[in-house]
């Protein structure tokens, strides 16, 4: 594989990705849900950021992600692209407004791009939602694929454990991968799935497949920012790896906030008017 590296314009965008895929250069995307972190994020130079319905999970502490609504998460969109400027945004379209109906699929994508000023959408699914994908993609709106691993599809898996273990799953998976790859798919997720399967993918689409728990030999990762940075203690799936244990340091930094009001340390004469 190349190790040449892609001049990288100010703004990424879906052509920046299908060159970095050509190159051999890995893709970095995290998620992000307001505007303080994604301002970090943009400068930190992240390729891609996710609006990600994991925002159920992370800023409203739900159990899953079905809960979020599209005006929930439009919101935490506008937060996210007030805070960046270099990075690609991508906005989950949440459980219920693409499934089933590709006008309100299409509605839902178009709200996301004007109010948010967000540059794509990513759905979950495969045949299942193609018609989804097709009207969406007519309308110019480049959309992201995700396959494996699907959150919003929790009850119908009964969790969530890896897919594609069985050899008809991971068939209807790369059958599935190729379909949207040839609708015009900018990028897919894909999530917990054995690593040679998502190898596989990764070689035989011509979109760029980023990958979560889905092994090192595809063109990109992504992972939860609060779940990176330490934040969240009580989340350790094997695929996720703490570059910081910021949990500690919250605690750590609060307590001496407490300890220095009580002993009336803070505020110092300096820091008084």
């Amino acid at each position: 594989m190349s190790t040449n590296t892609v001049d990288i314009p100010k703004k990424v965008t879906t052509a920046t990705v299908a060159r970095m895929k050509q190159a051999g250069e890995k893709i970095a995307m995290i998620t992000a849900y307001d505007y303080t972190m994604a301002s970090l994020v943009d400068a930190s130079g992240m390729d891609l950021v996710l609006v990600g319905d994991s925002a159920a999970n992370v800023m409203a502490g739900y159990p899953t992600t079905l809960p979020i609504t599209l005006d929930q998460m439009i919101y935490h969109a506008k937060c996210v692209t007030a805070g960046v400027s270099r990075a690609m945004v991508i906005v989950d379209l949440p459980f219920g407004s693409y499934q089933g109906d590709s006008l309100r699929a299409l509605e839902s994508a178009v709200r996301v791009l004007k109010e948010s000023g967000a540059a794509a959408v990513k759905i979950e699914g495969g045949r299942e939602i193609r018609e989804s994908v097709e009207r969406i993609l007519s309308a110019g709106i480049p959309v992201m694929a995700h396959l494996g691993l699907t959150p919003q599809s929790v009850n119908k898996f009964g969790g969530y454990g890896i897919r594609a273990r069985e050899e008809a799953e991971a068939e209807r998976l790369i059958a599935d991968a190729r379909m949207l790859d040839q609708l015009g798919c900018f990028a897919m997720v894909l999530e917990k799935v054995p690593a040679a399967l998502a190898a596989r993918v990764a070689r035989e689409v011509s979109m760029p497949v980023i990958g979560i728990g889905a092994g090192p030999d595809v063109d990109g990762q992504v992972l939860v920012l609060q779940d990176m940075l330490g934040m969240n203690k009580g989340f350790r799936p094997k695929f996720l790896r703490q570059y910081a244990d910021l949990s500690s340091a919250i605690d750590n930094a609060l307590k001496q906030y407490i300890a220095d009001v009580k002993a009336v340390d803070f505020p110092s004469e300096a820091e008084s008017y």
